[in-house]
């Protein structure tokens, strides 16, 4: 193949695909490669992606959803999806919202003034944070991006604790810091090891300077809820070296203190940012709609990430969050109730077969992580066999 531009004439096009033809009937004539003659006459290199993006991880849920195509009667329970729809104020906002002409234009960049103020009151009632900004969000990976473009540059190190959430990585890949991601280590219980990040803090190698520390509380992928004490001295460990501290909540409202487990804390101060979703507790996965709560100080540089990736997030769903919000907690908290069950018999259905111990997580979000038996090393044959046989 050639281009008429790289020839500069159409005629010198026309020989040369005369030529590639011809080339074509001799090679199949002798039983050549067909490929030989036609390979010679492209260009040496086509454009390659950005080093950034193929340095990239490729996400697991899409390698998940390659795995299953054509596959029939799975039960699938590997996406972090809950089983509820929207409160039916949700539906009910959207219909008249798609009847709004300012449905149809921009908002302003972070989000409607009245879904802004309203999440204020929310995180100072609920979640005790006071004197933060707001900045609604397509969605809370959208959010978190816009932090990594604002807080890091790409000599700038971060750590994620093992295991960690794929997206956060990835964000962090993608934008050119693939080579200074540290993965910090957990305690046997799947929490962070805060140990280890004040001595990481205190005494980085040659070279490394640590900008921001990310956690995702409850966690995800580990199923566990971080205590507030715990918190406490990741933020003081943080501020005391300068560093960022990013809260990820999106499963703030998926807690099960009636089984003694701890109930959700957040933390703020000048150097903590805090990450929510409506995505999980109120069944709006497509919707997508999160938000950041930062320090007011952080507010004209997250607005040019925000304006240059999206603008605004959609008007439509931001109404229709703004419902869900007036629904309240009440309405979520019945539904994540709901869940006991459900979990208490998935870990009996995994130690009925590997044996008791197996199973950790289970006291925050909606995951477990299972020890794989010996032998078991390769997970991600582990899934495949799991679908290929037993259709889960």
């Amino acid at each position: 193949r050639t281009s008429r531009r790289a020839l500069g004439h159409e005629s010198r096009l026309r020989a040369n695909c005369k030529v590639a033809l011809a080339a074509l009937a001799v090679s199949t004539s002798r039983a050549w490669p067909t490929q030989l003659r036609l390979f010679a006459m492209a260009p040496a290199e086509a454009p390659r992606p950005s080093k950034r993006i193929r340095h990239t991880d490729e996400p697991c849920i899409v390698a998940m959803q390659r795995m299953l195509r054509g596959k029939e009667g799975i039960m699938s329970l590997a996406q972090g999806i809950v089983h509820w729809s929207p409160p039916q104020a949700v539906t009910e906002a959207a219909v008249v919202a798609a009847r709004e002409p300012d449905t149809n234009a921009y908002c302003a960049d972070d989000g409607l003034p009245v879904l802004r103020e309203e999440l204020k009151a929310k995180l100072q009632k609920e979640n005790g944070l006071e004197g933060v900004e707001v900045m609604v969000t397509a969605g809370a990976n959208q959010a978190y991006a816009n932090l990594v473009c604002a807080l890091l540059d790409s000599e700038d190190a971060a750590v994620l604790f093992s295991p960690f959430y794929f997206n956060h990585r990835m964000a962090l890949q993608m934008t050119g810091g693939s080579e200074n991601i540290v993965l910090a280590p957990t305690t046997e219980d799947y929490l962070p090891d805060v140990a280890w990040l004040e001595k990481r803090l205190a005494e980085p190698p040659a070279g490394e300077r640590v900008r921001m520390v990310t956690v995702v509380n409850p966690g995800n992928p580990t199923g566990v809820t971080l205590p507030r004490q715990l918190l406490e001295r990741l933020s003081a460990a943080c501020a005391k070296h300068d560093v960022w501290l990013v809260m990820d909540n999106t499963y703030e409202h998926f807690t099960y203190e009636e089984e003694g487990h701890p109930s959700h804390s957040c933390i703020s101060g000048e150097h903590v940012v805090n990450v929510f979703s409506f995505s999980k507790a109120f069944g709006m996965m497509g919707w997508r709609i999160g938000y950041l709560a930062f320090p007011p100080r952080l507010g004209p540089e997250l607005m040019k990430v925000q304006d240059t990736i999206a603008i605004c997030p959609a008007v439509a769903s931001q109404k229709a969050a703004l419902a869900a919000l007036r629904v309240g907690r009440g309405w979520v908290r019945e539904r994540v109730a709901g869940l006991a069950a459900n979990r208490q018999k998935l870990i009996q259905a995994v130690e009925s077969t590997l044996g008791q111990g197996r199973v950790a997580g289970g006291s925050g979000a909606i995951y477990l992580l299972v020890k794989l038996p010996d032998g078991c090393e390769n997970d991600v044959r582990v899934v495949e066999w799991l679908s290929e046989k037993h259709r889960v």
